[in-house]
């Protein structure tokens, strides 16, 4: 296992000399970098786009999924359908509570009163606390998707966590990712066809008004545009 140091300066260096790679060929260097066992995929299960890339490229590697508890039936059966198509591990990420033992010891629907705090304990500490198993991290975050991640890098650091994150797609345009989905035949979230172009929590997702931001229907109505897992 590679100390702090080494990996921030892995990252650093990665991230000037892949600054205009395309995914495969950062995917290929997460592959050829990091043992099978110390690198995780993380996905929300609204598509498959970036756990086919990876399989293009190796295969038994672990890909993470946030069981919060309040995901959509969907979006359980597509995770479902990712660990039978794909040569993939399912991590179930799980909190220390259950939806019922929050309920009680928080109080029902606390993600109605105090969202940042229910992303925190179903979210971003099961994400720290998996994390802390591996040396980097694979994630689907795309410049477009809102302007806090405008700046993504392909590699870069992630302080937080203390580890390498990758992002292969994070140059993608939505043109570029819609055109892979169709050509590759790529298994999607049928709440996407429906109407959902970001899709998490169930009780914290909406559907966006027509021609409104994709994301304007997570926790709308509120200021709150991130969970917290990327900053």
């Amino acid at each position: 296992m590679s100390t702090t140091t080494d990996l921030q300066s892995l990252a650093e260096r990665a991230g000037q000399e892949l600054a205009g790679a395309t995914a495969t060929e950062a995917l290929t260097w997460v592959a050829e970098t990091f043992p099978l066992e110390r690198w995780i995929l993380a996905s929300n299960m609204q598509d498959a786009v970036l756990i086919d890339l990876a399989a293009k490229v190796t295969s038994g590697f672990d890909v993470l999924f946030l069981e919060t508890g309040y995901h959509f039936p969907e979006t359980i059966g597509t995770r479902d359908a990712v660990a039978t198509v794909y040569p993939v591990n399912i991590v179930n990420a799980l909190p220390d509570l259950t939806v019922a033992e929050q309920d009680a010891e928080h109080g029902p629907k606390l993600f109605e009163r105090a969202a940042d705090r229910c992303c925190a304990m179903r979210k971003v500490i099961p994400l720290r606390r998996t994390l802390s198993r591996y040396d980097a991290w694979v994630t689907g975050v795309r410049r477009v998707d809102a302007p806090t991640r405008a700046n993504t890098p392909i590699v870069g650091w992630d302080e937080r966590n203390g580890l390498v994150k990758i992002n292969p797609i994070a140059a993608w345009t939505d043109e570029e990712f819609n055109a892979y989905i169709t050509e590759h035949g790529i298994l999607e979230n049928p709440l996407v066809g429906a109407g959902y172009p970001s899709i998490g929590c169930a009780p914290c997702t909406a559907k966006p008004l027509p021609g409104a931001d994709p994301r304007s229907g997570r926790w709308a109505g509120k200021a709150k545009t991130e969970c917290g897992l990327h900053g």
